[in-house]
């Protein structure tokens, strides 16, 4: 009996299922996460229960080794990040150097973060090796020194000696409590530690976004783990992706600014969206791809937060926290009720950062501190079963000419 091949898709068939921006369009398979209307599952275990019972290093866990650990995995696990999390000598030398970079604005953060994560591919002995049991190995050691980067960074932006320069921070720490320990110097209240892990949790995974797309395509040349997650922390920077957080707290500054403390709640706010609406500014921290009737993540953060400011009115900068939620608040009831425009995550996750006293420039390197947890799970996953990502295109240039 004979067989027969399906033929491959040709040029009218990609004309028919045509999306600007591949939106509809499944573009490969996961076992990774799933995003869904009305939920947000990592591995099977649904992302509201994984706020209120899990710790980030459980998640990551989850993400990376593929199953809830045992204690005694765990322990395992956390001790791993922990051995990590020093950076090695050309990194620190470089971090010490991006001052000038950042102070001239040539650099961000983010473009910092990036460059110190390839500087490390070029140091790791297992770089070139693309097999699950090295991809694992080196998917732990860039968790653990991602929080050791922005910590340094920032200590390089303060002006201040580096933060456990020899050991990575303190092993008493956790994920979330060393950032912020690496960042300040000082170690965090035990609700600051908590909101920080919630929130790492809430960013760790999101299936196809363009960040974890860009480093599964380029997975899917064989290339290797530490240059797929380097693109994905380039596509992260953009404003319309992770950048969002940054931008919607610049944002609410902007309203604050022209407002005045005396105008939340009034009028004023209202016709400041109104201007913003009219010349069809986009607002930041609103709307969502796939989420058309909210954010599910976005009200955890909210919650936390709020509590957080309601609970210390001053936080570590000295502003008071809770005017800036009001201020938030009242944003997103006109979005809600003019444009039916829920917010995402990004913008609760900007209020929360703000009352913390983090700085702005640093909120997006800090989800790559959760992200990246997501990010190299999807390049074990793509390397494990392989198939070049390669997409075909519209052309709309003209039509063929002599020369």
């Amino acid at each position: 009996m004979a067989t027969t091949t399906t033929p491959p898709p040709t040029k009218a068939d990609a004309a028919a299922a045509f999306a600007r921006g591949l939106e509809g369009i499944i573009a490969g398979e996961s076992a990774i996460c799933s995003v869904e209307q009305g939920k947000l599952i990592y591995r099977g275990y649904e992302i509201h229960d994984l706020a209120a019972h899990a710790t980030f290093e459980q998640v990551a866990f989850v993400l990376l080794e593929g199953h809830k650990p045992s204690a005694d995995e765990l322990k395992r696990f956390t001790g791993e990040l922990i051995a990590e999390r020093a950076l090695p000598e050309p990194v620190v030398n470089f971090l010490l150097s991006s001052g000038p970079m950042l102070k001239a604005g040539t650099a961000v953060p983010m473009d910092i973060l990036r460059t110190s994560v390839s500087i490390l591919g070029n140091l790791d002995k297992e770089s070139q090796d693309n097999s699950a049991a090295a991809n694992l190995r080196k998917a732990k050691r860039l968790l653990a020194k991602t929080p050791t980067i922005i910590g340094h960074m920032q200590n390089v932006i303060d002006g201040k000696d580096l933060i456990g320069k020899k050991t990575g921070g303190d092993a008493s720490l956790s994920h979330a409590g060393n950032l912020l320990y690496l960042m300040t110097g000082q170690k965090p209240s035990r609700e600051f530690e908590h909101v920080m892990d919630v929130s790492l949790i809430l960013y760790a995974e999101h299936d196809f976004n363009a960040s974890t797309f860009t480093s599964r395509v380029i997975a899917g040349t064989l290339s290797d783990m530490h240059g797929a997650v380097t693109g994905g922390i380039a596509a992260l920077k953009g404003p319309l992706h992770g950048g969002a957080n940054e931008m919607a707290m610049e944002m609410l500054k902007e309203i604050m600014r022209d407002v005045g403390e005396k105008g939340i709640g009034t009028r004023a706010v209202d016709d400041w969206m109104q201007r913003a609406f009219d010349t069809k500014r986009k607002l930041m921290g609103f709307g969502h791809r796939v989420y058309k009737n909210g954010d599910h993540r976005a009200p955890i953060l909210h919650k936390l937060g709020r509590s957080l400011a309601a609970g210390d009115t001053k936080n570590p900068g000295g502003h008071a926290a809770v005017k800036w939620f009001e201020l938030g608040e009242q944003v997103q009831k006109i979005m809600l009720e003019k444009k039916n425009i829920h917010p995402n995550v990004d913008f609760p996750c900007g209020l929360t950062y703000f009352t913390m006293g983090i700085p702005v420039p640093q909120y997006t390197p800090i989800f790559v501190a959760s992200r990246m947890s997501g990010w190299c799970a999807h390049v074990s996953e793509q390397h494990a079963n392989n198939r070049l990502i390669r997409p075909l295109s519209l052309y709309t240039g003209p039509a063929e000419m002599k020369w």
